[in-house]
Parts: C-alpha cells; structure tokens; sequence
C-alpha cells in the first residue's frame, strides 16, 4: 500500500505508532542488565531504562508523550505525560528485575501516589485548566537478561 493511502485510511498518528512499535531499540532489544565490564547496573540505570520503555510502548500505543520527569514547583513528581486523544494520563513507571517477588505496582504507596498527585496537579495548574479529562496509570516493566522487555499497563490505578 502506498505511504499516501496509509496516511488516508490510518491517519498520521496510527502509522507513527506502527512505526515506534515496529522499530523502537527500547521495546525490540534484548536487554543487558551486565555493563560491557561486567558490572551490574544500578537502580538508576534500571529506571532510566524502564521509562524509556515504557515512553516508546505508550507510543506505540498512539499515544502523545508530553513530558518525562516532570517535578512540580512546590514538589511533586510524575515519570510521565502524556495524551490518549482527549484523554491526559499520569504515568508512574515501576521497573524490576524477573522474578523478584514483590510486584513493582506494590510499590506505588500512598506517600508515593501523594507525590505523583502533586504534580499532576502542578501540571494541570500550568495547563490553567482542570476540565479534561485525566487519570493515574502505573505502567509495570519487567526485566530479564537477554530478553525484552515486558510490560503491565494497569488503567486507573488510583
């Protein structure tokens, strides 16, 4: 089918979603959790790496990622934004190893969600409006060495 005719029947944000989901490194990659000298990666490293997951997957899933590490002026923090057509999500990314036995959904406390809420609220002031619609996500990313990736999207999750 020719690229016009795609960008006709799909519309432009299907085919850039086709395109992340086909193509993205962060989602098609096995993944290393050893650096080139042998070392393990730290837990820094392991979010980084877990956000860029879960960024290109909600891309793939024709969402609009707006922003990534937002933090409020008065505190609060969200791992990220982004827009599913009218729909505004707040996005906390929780990222383990395989096989650890707390699920990382688990870890999305109540001083945690406090924190997220604050900014999304900061967010939402910046914008100068709070009549759209909006939800908190968590989007779960599971690691294995020598794998990909694989993810748990939980709607809604407070």
């Amino acid at each position: 089918m020719a690229p016009k005719r795609i960008l006709k029947r799909f519309g432009f944000t299907v085919l850039a979603a086709i395109i992340v989901a086909r193509f993205s490194r962060w989602l098609n990659s096995p993944c290393r959790l050893t650096g080139v000298d042998g070392t393990i990666r730290d837990r820094a490293w392991i979010g980084d790496y877990g956000e860029r997951v879960a960024t290109d997957w909600l891309r793939s899933q024709g969402c609009k990622v707006l922003a990534r590490n937002f933090k409020g002026p008065h505190g609060g923090e969200v791992d990220l934004i982004a827009r599913a057509g009218k729909l505004l999500l707040f996005v906390e990314v929780k990222t383990r190893r395989e096989g650890t036995h707390i699920r990382p959904f688990d870890a999305v406390d109540h001083p945690k969600r406090r924190l997220i809420e604050r900014g999304a609220n900061a967010w939402l002031k910046r914008l100068g409006t709070r009549a759209l619609p909006w939800r908190f996500d968590v989007i779960e990313v599971y690691l294995e060495e020598g794998s990909k990736p694989r993810l748990n999207h939980v709607r809604d999750a407070f």
